[in-house]
Parts: structure tokens; sequence; C-alpha cells
């Protein structure tokens, strides 16, 4: 049996959000749950969009512009591989994942692909100057009418925008015009918390704290009760999954000029 010292065996878990129509499963021996996150994101016209949307803006000496879309793909091949390092790592300590639950490496590289994939899918244009942009136009006096009634974690989610929440939101909410079923591109639980690098709301603010986690936030108040089904179905509450400490590459990482320590701390 999987020791009890251990979590994994509830933290990978293939529910999907919303879903749970039999007429969905699939045979796994040819394309595993994560890896159907993986191509339902790429699919998506929300990733599509990310082309329109630049990573940097060099001085280059071609026409070649690095957008969002370009990083997020290169993101999504190094989260693989170092998935796939620390998913090996993982099974070798506990087998019983691979034996009882059929997990394999590729699952862990899946998922982290997965989220790599999806990690900028929110931002706005323009990226934290959209969102700083957003931001003070919601605490401007013009926009004060749009904000009655509301509560002061919703004023906070438009004030303090978050793209990371956006991202959530786009993730897991379905437009009644798109589509008429729920639950956004309905991925599995565990991609869904791996994505969510900020797994908190926007209020309480905690200045100057040293974890990562706690630096921005992950969800607006429209999706308080959606990440709480998540985190609790993962027993994630008040923490990040560990996959999320293999954050996707910085800008300017594949073209050597910076470099961050991407191997998870625990």
């Amino acid at each position: 049996m999987i020791p009890q010292t251990t979590t994994w065996d509830k933290l990978l878990s293939k529910k999907r959000f919303e879903t749970n129509d039999p007429k969905y499963n699939t045979d796994e021996s040819v394309r595993g749950e994560f890896q159907r996150d993986y191509d339902r994101i790429v699919f998506s016209s929300a990733f599509r969009r990310l082309q329109n949307k630049t990573q940097v803006m060099p001085m280059p000496e071609s026409d070649f512009v690095h957008t969002r879309l370009t990083h997020s793909l290169e993101a999504s091949v190094v989260g693989r591989s170092l998935g796939r390092i620390v998913g090996k790592s993982i099974l070798e300590r506990y087998p019983a994942l691979a034996q009882e639950k059929h997990i394999q490496e590729a699952d862990f590289g899946d998922v982290v692909a997965a989220a790599c994939l999806a990690h900028d899918i929110g931002n706005p244009p323009f990226g934290h100057s959209g969102e700083d942009a957003i931001s003070a136009y919601f605490l401007s006096e013009e926009a004060q009418p749009y904000l009655k009634g509301l509560t002061e974690a919703e004023k906070a989610d438009l004030q303090s925008y978050e793209g990371n929440a956006a991202g959530f939101r786009i993730l897991t909410y379905t437009y009644p015009t798109h589509c008429n079923h729920p639950g956004g591109l309905s991925l599995t639980f565990t991609t869904l918390a791996t994505f969510t690098k900020y797994p908190k709301e926007s209020l309480p603010m905690i200045a100057g704290t040293k974890n990562t986690s706690e630096k921005k936030y992950g969800f607006f108040q429209t999706e308080k009760a959606w990440f709480n089904t998540i985190a609790q179905e993962l027993g994630l509450l008040k923490k990040a999954l560990p996959a999320k400490f293999l954050p996707p590459p910085p800008a300017g990482f594949f073209g050597g000029s910076r470099r961050r320590h991407l191997l998870p701390h625990h």
C-alpha cells in the first residue's frame, strides 16, 4: 500500500472539473488524462490568442517577435522534462503509485507541461503593465459606479487585478454562448491545482511575505467555490501543489540571458 506519510495518491487525481459523464472516459493506453489536458489547452481559443501578445520586445536583427504563444510552448517543453525527472524520483520512492494507481513518469511530465502551457493564458495585453492599467482604472473615480454593491474582496479583485486569477477563470468558466457544458476546458483537478501558483484570494494582502505562493493571488471571488472544491479534493487547503514549484522559465531563459533555479524546494 502507499505509505500514509505521502499524499501523492490523492494529489494525482484524474477527476475532471465539472465533468462526470462516463462517455468522456477514454483508453489511457492511447492517451493519458493529463495529456488530454495539454491537448485541450492547445486547441482552445484562449491559448491561440497568446500569439497576439508579446513576451519580450528586443531589438532583433530579424523580423521574429517572441510572443506569449511561443514562450508558453517553450516553457511547456522544459516543464515536461523537469516533471519527468521529478516523477521518476517520486515513483522510485513510492513504487505503489505505479503498481496500484498506474501512475507513470510521463504523467508528471504531462501535468507540468499542461500547467506551463497555460501559465500566461490569463495575462492581459502588455502583461504586468496591462494589469496595472486595469487596476488603476478601477481605483479611479470614473469606475466607482461599477463597484457599487461589491464586497471588499470583489473590489480587490478589480483594484489589484491579477492575470493568474483571470487564467483560472478562463480554464474553469464556460460562457453560455460558447457551449452548454459547464467547467470551461474541464481539465483534471491536478492540472488546475498545478496551474494555480498562488493558491489564495486577493484579500488579505500579505505585505513582505517570503512565501512565493502568497505574493499574488490565484482566483477571483467568482471562482472561489470552485477553487475550494479542487483544493479540498486534493487535500491542498492553504497549500500549493508541489508540482507548481517547477515554474515556467522566465523571459530570456532560452536565450541564456537569465537563469532561475527550477528544481522544487521540497
